[in-house]
């Protein structure tokens, strides 16, 4: 690509998913989803003025770090520990459920390969955090027992669905299932939660040092995007996903975090305060590129929708992910009207599903009819339940607890 074609892509890109972005929310959507349909809309979909180049795509992997650091910043360990039992029943069955239901069919019912069975079941354990807060908090019940339960459990979720992510990774690469791959990535993963956010959290001393002299405007976001990409690098080194360094520097980074076994780093909340400020700019243009990219990447002229599989795939999986998430709020011991709020909670795949789907695509996993099946249901999972849950609060909240 010349470099004037693609500046002018990239224009386009940023443009029309803030456009799309803008128009969703206006609409009581999340955002992300107007940001896909931008893809859609400017790919070889429907209009076929931009395609995923290779430029593009690295942009889009910045943007996928980037928005694991957003999450890992995000990322409340407290709050797990706070809401206990109930919120490790809620995400170890909303983790394991989808998981299997997704697994099974696949491997089962539609006859794929253990592999590509393992990807559809990986994609469906997603919960986005960041859709979840955002309803609650619209409504809210933030503070609420059940918000309480549900932004614990979306927590652990997402440290599950990191880990798991890893692991599919890696067996992507090696092109099969192996448990030595796996125990491999295990060791890797658990050594690199436990060191590299020591590590971060001692340089993001050094970085906040060197803040308080320098004369210069910018050193925060240049010295903590350079740690981030550093743990990308490091996390890729150890043989896990780059996705990994950015989730751990955030998880690092963030002011509620604290360190296992009593051992704790103050954290200065105003320094901490002052990265979400300072980062959040550069979060937000990266990440867009990645779900316009996603958008680019699917071509649904090239799909045959008067065949009967696609229709039963994305069906099916829909129902697996909802029923998936539904269970573990039904497992615990709360009103009948706040089991259901929780399992809508939950429901929502958002960006972190997209994450599970691209990874297959990329790695030649997911065809492009399977691939096109999983963000019909990512982007359904997405859309619906915001709209359902303010429907439900609505009657329901007096029969809450």
């Amino acid at each position: 690509m010349e470099t004037h074609d693609f500046f002018l892509n990239l224009l386009v890109i940023l443009l029309t998913a803030r456009i799309f972005a803008e128009l969703a929310v206006r609409m009581q959507a999340p955002a992300v989803i107007g940001e896909l349909l931008a893809g859609v809309v400017l790919g070889p979909s429907l209009l076929g003025w931009i395609e995923p180049a290779e430029a593009i795509k690295l942009m889009a992997e910045i943007g996928i770090i980037l928005l694991l650091f957003e999450v890992g910043l995000g990322t409340d360990i407290k709050r797990l520990v706070r809401t206990g039992a109930k919120s490790l029943v809620v995400a170890l069955c909303g983790f394991g459920v989808p998981l299997a239901l997704g697994f099974g069919l696949g491997y089962w019912v539609f006859g794929f390969p253990l592999l590509v069975s393992l990807f559809i079941g990986g994609t469906l354990t997603a919960t986005s955090i960041g859709i979840t807060v955002r309803v609650l908090s619209d409504l809210k019940r933030q503070q609420a027992p059940e918000g309480q339960i549900v932004l614990g459990a979306a927590v652990l979720d997402d440290v599950l669905g990191v880990v798991l992510l890893a692991l599919l990774y890696e067996f992507s690469l090696g092109g099969g299932v192996s448990l030595l791959s796996a125990g491999k990535v295990l060791v890797f993963v658990g050594a690199f939660f436990i060191l590299a956010p020591v590590a971060a959290k001692l340089i993001s001393l050094v970085i906040k040092r060197f803040d308080e002299v320098s004369e210069i405007p910018g050193l925060l976001p240049t010295t903590i995007v350079s740690l981030v990409l550093f743990f990308a690098w490091l996390a890729n080194a150890l043989g896990a996903p780059e996705l990994l360094g950015g989730f751990a520097a955030g998880l690092a980074l963030s002011r509620r975090f604290f360190l296992p076994l009593g051992v704790a780093l103050h954290a200065d909340q105003r320094f901490a305060e002052r990265i979400e400020v300072q980062m959040r700019p550069i979060v937000h243009l990266f990440t867009p590129i990645f779900f316009v990219f996603v958008g680019l990447s699917l071509s649904l002229r090239e799909i045959d929708w008067g065949s009967p599989f696609i229709w039963w795939f994305s069906l099916s999986l829909l129902a697996a992910a909802v029923i998936g998430k539904l269970a573990g709020a039904f497992l615990i011991d709360e009103p009948w009207a706040s089991r259901w709020a929780i399992g809508l909670a939950m429901t929502p795949r958002g960006e972190v599903g997209l994450i599970f789907a691209e990874l297959g695509r990329v790695g030649g996993i997911f065809s492009a009819e399977v691939h096109a099946g999983m963000v019909i249901v990512i982007a359904l999972t997405t859309l619906l339940p915001p709209f359902i849950m303010k429907w439900f609060y609505g009657r329901y909240a007096d029969r809450m607890s």
